[in-house]
């Protein structure tokens, strides 16, 4: 606990760090870098928070049992020595109760979720406590048990049911929520610092009841089979390997909130650019996409090298399913074949790279590069010999753009927040000069650079003013005064000598040689401001924004997006149940309709509230969208116009479902509680029936019977419960259930998809699952950034499965079209939508 404590000693008043994440002038990467490590830290304490309250937890627990023994000697040394079997049953009995008589009362008091950096975490599960032994010396027991355990903390204690056992928690994963899984220099990915290292308890077979057991975090789940594979099953059998496969078809999205310099046109036509942990090369004219999957998770910076076919790219640091620790490096490949050249930096970049930079007179046979560190230490390399020849500490500040001269190959320029340093490379040293601004107000940040034709460098900073460094020197010769009002993020040289610059302003503007402007377009505020610029074909320009948007354009203010995607954590998929087309929505507030066949956008609306599910009616013509205020709402599919708005409780709705006639409409909430509505006139008149009351966590996941009769449930705390949603009673009779057919199979738990939880399982690390409408394969996305594919039924314990990667935070949602030609999943926070294609 020394060095749980120690954590808290870390904290210091955050208020200027926040204060530093909300600056106008700041650039998203540094108010990431900042914003992760608070995440980070407040991660920390909530899991000391577990901790201690995990002791209080076994600590009455010791109260209750010492009282119980001290209790049970009592009664034995007043009435003497006796064998009498009835009088230590009620003495037994009577300390036992002392607990029980606890619970109830607690029971009823509310579960108050905690709240960790904006993020409403689960109620915790629970397993069983340790008993203690050895409680034979004396205690004061003046007061009662019963009290002692009201004085816990109620976010310790789980509804229970009268055979259950207040739960532990582990520090392992009791302090996560999805939505704060976030590691040091990574801001998509969710898969740190959780490890799959604890070993799992065997599955029991029963083949006098019909069920298979299996065990979460301890916790047993009873899962009863059909009655028709009672005699044949065998837990031993060996599950096989799906005939199918899965291939990446198209990614949605790109990534510009906070990362800059990484879009550029290719002489194949290709514009190539990244999201979560996927290069993407994307032909425009042809509509085609490839895709660059070496990287293991985020990448964070890219540069292309003179011959336009090399291209370097650099990913943060991470944690693979197994626990072990995934380096921060650099991959140079080949953008025509895909393949990887050359890995750099493995065991010597420190949390991610920031920035990189090929050179460009000596044939580009040297590569920079600056990570994530607390020095931010730049270093150089020869990369076709994977030598490092020189690192330097650059800052202790964040570092933004990186450059080698034009002309001069031992030259490197670095900017950053509060400064602009001019390295030379001699030998195996770099030596620095500082940027001298003199007259000139010195800036909070120099956030690009670039040079002319001459050998000047040029800067843009947060006070928007453009300052031009003459060759050779670290001063300045020329400045132009408020270029932008706010930001320039971006500086761009074109081949014709013209220099155009963009930033928080939407300001597309170009500058001729003398510094003159020539002409100044405005973006669209939709788009919202400009992050990088690139050369494109002929006279146009392409443009990436901090809204996530690729725009393809010219200098006199015409512009196309090519590419758009979401810009905060995407958790809402939902498919048309009769046309290539899904939906998509997150905490960005927006919901989006895509068509899979042209992979364009068809239509998007803006929520009030962040949007957590959605559900298309059997119909197709209206869609449910489900938020995390409690509130939901009804769009129509072809106007995306509302046409019911309802409120069910105030905590998130985390699944929306339509049964297969169309008649009812499930909606599970964080409260417990499953809404059920009565829906007639095609999907635009709703009644409400009831709520479905019986869990004892947060409800996760829902199907429903092929007869629209049966909806059967599953919860944050592992339950299996079913119901009859018509009059919103549970069904407890198992010779009811187990032989229910059901219309789809997105529930993690249950006999028919036991197979794939993996090993060592939390019972969180499985997010979604989708199974074909042919019940052929069954896929699931999972915490770890990683797409399985099993073959269905599931129900051999841990089944092989086919894992793809490319998505670089946990994979939130999972789904095939509705004719089973693709695969959608969505990622976490790294906000990307990727489409598969079964093979």
């Amino acid at each position: 606990m020394e060095d749980g404590f120690s954590s808290y000693n870390s904290l210091y008043d955050t208020s200027s760090l926040l204060q530093f994440c909300n600056d106008d002038s700041a650039s998203a990467a540094s108010s990431m870098e900042v914003t992760d490590r608070i995440a980070s830290l407040e991660q920390r304490v909530q899991m000391q928070e577990d901790e201690i309250q995990l002791l209080k937890s076994a600590l009455a627990d010791v109260v209750r049992r010492l009282n119980a023994s001290e209790e049970q000697q009592a009664v034995v040394s007043r009435r003497g020595p006796t064998k009498d079997p009835t009088l230590m049953r009620k003495s037994s009995s009577a300390g036992s109760n002392v607990g029980k008589s606890a619970r109830p009362m607690i029971a009823t008091l509310p579960l108050r979720p905690t709240v960790n950096n904006g993020t409403i975490l689960p109620k915790k599960g629970s397993g069983t406590l340790p008993s203690p032994s050895g409680s034979g010396s004396k205690r004061d027991n003046t007061t009662p048990a019963s009290k002692r355990i009201l004085h816990l903390p109620l976010s310790t204690v789980r509804r229970a049911n009268s055979n259950e056992h207040v739960g532990t928690l582990t520090r392992r994963d009791s302090g996560d929520s999805k939505g704060n899984r976030t590691r040091t220099g990574s801001t998509g990915s969710s898969s740190s610092g959780k490890r799959n290292d604890s070993k799992q308890r065997e599955p029991v077979f029963s083949a006098e009841e019909g069920y298979v057991k299996m065990f979460l975090k301890g916790r047993p789940v009873t899962m009863f089979m059909p009655k028709a594979q009672v005699d044949s099953y065998c837990l031993e059998a060996r599950a096989e390997l799906p005939s199918s496969k899965l291939k990446l078809d198209w990614v949605y999205g790109y990534r510009g909130r906070d990362c800059r310099s990484n879009l550029y046109l290719l002489p194949t036509g290709e514009t190539v650019y990244f999201i979560a942990s996927v290069v993407v090369l994307f032909n425009v004219d042809e509509q085609l996409q490839r895709h660059y999957t070496g990287h293991t998770d985020d990448i964070k910076c890219l540069a292309v090298h003179p011959d336009k076919i090399t291209i370097a790219t650099g990913q943060v640091a991470g944690t693979s399913s197994d626990g072990k620790q995934l380096a921060p490096h650099v991959r140079v490949w080949d953008s025509v074949s895909l393949n990887t050249l050359h890995v750099l930096g493995t065991n010597f970049f420190d949390r991610a790279l920031v920035c990189l930079a090929f050179s460009k007179s000596n044939g580009g046979n040297t590569l920079c590069a600056v990570d994530d560190s607390n020095d931010h230490v730049l270093s150089v390399w020869e990369w076709q010999r994977e030598d490092r020849l020189a690192e330097v500490k650059c800052s202790n500040e964040s570092v933004f753009a990186t450059d080698f001269h034009p002309t001069d190959s031992n030259i490197i320029v670095t900017c950053g927040k509060s400064h602009l340093y001019f390295w030379t490379l001699e030998k195996s040293t770099l030596v620095k000069k500082q940027g001298l601004f003199e007259k000139q107000e010195k800036p909070k940040f120099v956030l690009c650079v670039t040079f002319a034709e001459n050998g000047d460098t040029i800067t843009g900073d947060s006070s928007g003013n453009i300052l031009v460094w003459g060759k050779g020197t670290n001063r300045i010769s020329h400045a132009i005064q408020g270029a932008h009002e706010g930001s320039i993020f971006a500086l761009s040289m074109l081949r014709n000598g013209t220099l155009v610059s963009g930033g928080k302003d939407r300001r597309l503007v170009s500058w001729d040689s003398s510094y003159q402007q020539i002409q100044m377009a405005e973006v669209p505020e939709l788009f919202g401001p400009i992050r990088t610029i690139a050369e494109g074909r002929g006279e146009t320009v392409l443009i990436g924004t901090t809204k996530n948007f690729v725009l393809q354009g010219s200098l006199d203010g015409e512009f196309v997006h090519i590419t758009q995607g979401h810009t905060d954590e995407l958790w809402g998929l939902a498919v048309h149940p009769w046309k290539p087309h899904f939906i998509t929505c997150g905490y960005d507030r927006q919901v989006c309709l895509w068509d899979s066949g042209s992979h364009q956008l068809i239509w998007t609306k803006s929520m009030e509230d962040a949007v957590q599910s959605a559900g298309f009616h059997p119909s197709g013509s209206v869609v449910a969208i489900g938020t995390q205020t409690g509130r939901w709402l009804v769009l129509d599919t072809d106007s995306k116009d509302l046409v019911a708005v309802h409120t069910d409780g105030n905590e998130q709705l985390s699944v929306i479902s339509y049964g297969p006639d169309g008649n009812f409409l499930a909606i599970g909430s964080h409260d417990n509680y499953i809404y059920i509505y009565a829906v007639a006139e095609n999907g635009r008149k709703y009644s409400r029936v009831g709520k479905c009351s019986g869990h004892s966590s947060f409800i996760t996941h829902l199907d429903w019977s092929t007869d629209s009769q049966y909806l059967v449930s599953n919860s944050g705390d592992y339950e299996i419960l079913y119901w009859i949603p018509s009059v919103c009673k549970q069904v407890v009779s198992v010779e009811t259930t187990r032989d229910i057919e059901w219309a789809t199979n997105t529930c993690p738990l249950g006999f028919q998809v036991f197979g794939l939880w993996p090993d060592g399982s939390d019972g969180t690390d499985i997010n979604a699952v989708c199974r074909t409408n042919d019940k052929n394969v069954m896929v699931t996305g999972d915490d770890f950034g990683k797409v399985h594919l099993f073959a269905y039924p599931c129900s051999q314990f841990r089944a092989p499965s086919h894992v793809y990667g490319g998505h670089s935070s946990h994979v939130t949602n999972v789904s095939f079209l509705f004719d089973d030609s693709y695969l959608v999943s969505t990622g976490g926070k790294d906000m990307s939508v990727m489409q598969w294609r079964i093979v």
